[in-house]
C-alpha cells in the first residue's frame, strides 16, 4: 500500500543523516539552499529543508510541480546539473529559474530498489557556481542511493514488524483458544469420572471392574493433560500460573507422597531421598509437588535402568532447594538452552508421555515462586535443581 505524504515526510525525517547529507551537499558545492523533496506525478513536497538564503521552504510545504525543473526529472529519470542559468542553452528561457530567481541548480532523482521514483536531491542559489564536476555528480548519486537505502530499510523494518504483530496475534486466539477449550473440557470429563465411580460400585464381573478401573485412570491421565494446556495457556498468555500460598511448616510429608506414588509406577528404579527441612517454606504445595512429579517422571523415564535416582529437598538460610538427579547419557548441549520451552525438539526428547509440557510447567512453578530451575548434564549424570526463598 502506498505511503502518504505525511508518512513520507516522517521517513525521510527518521533518516538521522539527512540534515548532515545537506549541510555536505551545501558545502561542497557552494550553494546555499538543499532539500530533500517527495515528487509525486501531481505534486512536490519538502520533506528535509537546508536554507540559508531565506528561500521560504519549510518541511511539508508543496510547490506546483508544474513550475519546478522536478516534474522532468520524475519522467527522465536523470538528474539535472546546471552552473549558470543565464549561461546554458537550454535553461536560459525555463520558467523555473525565472520564476523561482536561481542561477546554479543540482538535482539528482531518488530510485527506490523496486525502481519506482521517490524524489530529488537538489540544491540551488541565486548565484551562479562550478556544479559539473565528477566529484560533485558522484558525492549527490551516492547520497541518493543512501536515502533510497534507508527508506527500504524502514520498508522492511515497518513490514517485519507487522508480520510479528500478526503472528503475536494469532499466537494469542490460539492460546486463548487453548485455554477456553481446557476448560470446558473438564466439565464432561468430571462427568465421565464420576460416572465411572458409580459404575464401579454397582458391577462386581471381574472384567467389567478391570475395565472401569482402566477407563477411570484414563480419565485421570486425561485430566492431567487438560491441565496442564491450562498451565502452558496460563503461562504464554502473560497472565502466569494462580497459586494458593501458604507457610508450610514441613513440606517433607507431601514431597514423599509424590515419591511413594512415582515408586509404585517404576519399581524397578531405586529412589535415593534426601530431605532436611530446617525451617518452614511459603509455597503453594500443590504446585511444588506438581514441579516435583514433572522432575521425578522425567527422570525415571530417562534415567538409566536399574539405576539409582536422587532426590534431595533442603530449606534453610531463607532458601529452598528441591533437586532430582538421575544416572544416563548426558542431555546434548544443543538441547540444553530450550529445554525449558515448549513443542521444541528439546521437550519433545524429554516427554516422557503427553505433550512435552512438563518441564515448562515445572519451569513456570519455579518462576512464580521466584525462583528457578537450573539443569547440569555431563559425567553420565543429569540433575534439575529448584532454588527460591522460603520466605
Amino acid at each position: 500500500m502506498a505511503n502518504t505524504l505525511t508518512e513520507d515526510i516522517e521517513a525521510i525525517g527518521r533518516i538521522d543523516v539527512v540534515p548532515s547529507i545537506l549541510q555536505i551537499a551545501c558545502r561542497i558545492t557552494g550553494l546555499r539552499f538543499a532539500a530533500v523533496a517527495r515528487v509525486t506525478d501531481t505534486s512536490w513536497t519538502a520533506c528535509a529543508v537546508r536554507d540559508e538564503i531565506a528561500f521560504g521552504l519549510e518541511v511539508g510545504d508543496t510547490l506546483d510541480l508544474k513550475t519546478t525543473i522536478c516534474d522532468e526529472i520524475r519522467e527522465s529519470r536523470t538528474g539535472v546539473i546546471i552552473d549558470h542559468v543565464a549561461e546554458d542553452a537550454h535553461f536560459r528561457h525555463h520558467h523555473t529559474p525565472r520564476l523561482y530567481g536561481f542561477e546554479s541548480y543540482i538535482s539528482i532523482p531518488i530510485l527506490r530498489s523496486d525502481g519506482n521514483f521517490f524524489g530529488t536531491l537538489c540544491a540551488l542559489d541565486p548565484l551562479p557556481s562550478k556544479l559539473s564536476d565528477p566529484g560533485i555528480l558522484a558525492t549527490f548519486e551516492n547520497f541518493a542511493q543512501l536515502i533510497s537505502l534507508q527508506l527500504d530499510l524502514q520498508e522492511d523494518l515497518r513490514r517485519t514488524e507487522d508480520a510479528l504483530a500478526a503472528a503475536s496475534r494469532t499466537s494469542e486466539v490460539r492460546e486463548r483458544f487453548i485455554a477456553i477449550l481446557g476448560h470446558d473440557l473438564r466439565n464432561p470429563l468430571a462427568a465421565f469420572d464420576a460416572g465411572t465411580r458409580i459404575l464401579g460400585r454397582m458391577v462386581s464381573d471381574a472384567k467389567a471392574v478391570a475395565t472401569l478401573a482402566q477407563m477411570q485412570r484414563s480419565s485421570q491421565r486425561m485430566a492431567a493433560l487438560i491441565n496442564d494446556l491450562l498451565d502452558f495457556a496460563r503461562g504464554r498468555l502473560g497472565e502466569g500460573l494462580r497459586l494458593n500460598t501458604s507457610l508450610v511448616g514441613t513440606l517433607a510429608g507431601p514431597l514423599e507422597q509424590v515419591i511413594a506414588e512415582l515408586q509404585m509406577v517404576h519399581p524397578d528404579h531405586p529412589i535415593d531421598v534426601q530431605i532436611q527441612m530446617r525451617e518452614p517454606v511459603a509455597c503453594d504445595v500443590e504446585r511444588i509437588t506438581q514441579l516435583l512429579s514433572n522432575l521425578l517422571g522425567n527422570a525415571l523415564a530417562h534415567g538409566a535402568a536399574g539405576e539409582l535416582v536422587r532426590v534431595s529437598a533442603h530449606s534453610g538460610g531463607g532458601r529452598f532447594t528441591l533437586g532430582v538427579a538421575n544416572v544416563g547419557p548426558p542431555i546434548p548441549e544443543d538441547m540444553l538452552p530450550t529445554l525449558f520451552q515448549p513443542f521444541t525438539r528439546a521437550a519433545e526428547a524429554h516427554a516422557s508421555n503427553g505433550l512435552g509440557l512438563g518441564l515448562f510447567i515445572a519451569s513456570e512453578i519455579a518462576k512464580a515462586h521466584n525462583g528457578a530451575i537450573d539443569v547440569v548434564s555431563a559425567d553420565n549424570e543429569t540433575r534439575f535443581t529448584l532454588t527460591m526463598p522460603s520466605a
